[in-house]
């Protein structure tokens, strides 16, 4: 083993990614990846829990992301508007990794095990929205709709965005995506 590099995170992230796109999912070892990354296998699993977790690295981060900027906003507003702004704001990290970003969503569109781990994260940022809505005081079912609501955004958004390229800021694509929605929604 070499010594100590920076960023073992980091190089973990982008080795998966590689072996994944050359092998596939299933096909991958921990071990590879760590061998890959220039670190031992137990320092992937002082990182990662198991080979899905490094797809899933930041899902956190954007759950806070989004109750943070929610806590934040005016008091006057419309919860869609709150939760689209919070999820819009949250997603600006993204547009630095759009390269690492298309190519994770490649391998878990590819792999059903992935795409319901993909559901799962999905579904716990629904759960954290709609928890930050009702600690605005949002009623339910109102702060389960609008959460839900803001996810799917989200996740059209997204797609739009790996889908075009270079083309239009991933803010842009998750505001339309709510565009789209409230349109739908006024008939």
């Amino acid at each position: 083993m070499a010594r100590w590099e920076p960023d073992a995170r980091g190089r973990m992230t982008r080795a998966a990614l590689d072996l994944y796109a050359e092998q596939g999912f299933e096909q991958t070892t921990t071990a590879q990846i760590a061998e890959r990354a220039g670190v031992t296998e137990r320092t992937y699993f002082r990182h990662f829990a198991d080979k899905r977790e490094v797809l899933f690295d930041g899902s956190h981060e954007l759950e806070a992301a989004v109750e943070a900027a929610i806590a934040a906003a005016p008091d006057a507003d419309e919860p869609l508007d709150v939760v689209g702004e919070a999820v819009a704001t949250a997603v600006q990290v993204l547009e630095e990794r759009r390269e690492l970003a298309a190519r994770r969503a490649a391998v878990v569109a590819a792999t059903p095990r992935l795409q319901e781990r993909e559901l799962l994260k999905l579904a716990a940022l629904r759960d954290a929205t709609a928890a930050a809505l009702r600690g605005r005081g949002v009623p339910e079912p109102d702060a389960s709709m609008v959460a839900e609501a803001g996810v799917a955004a989200f996740r059209v958004g997204f797609e739009a965005w790996i889908a075009s390229g270079q083309s239009r800021p991933v803010t842009d694509e998750v505001r339309s995506a709510l565009a789209a929605l409230r349109a739908q929604a006024r008939g």
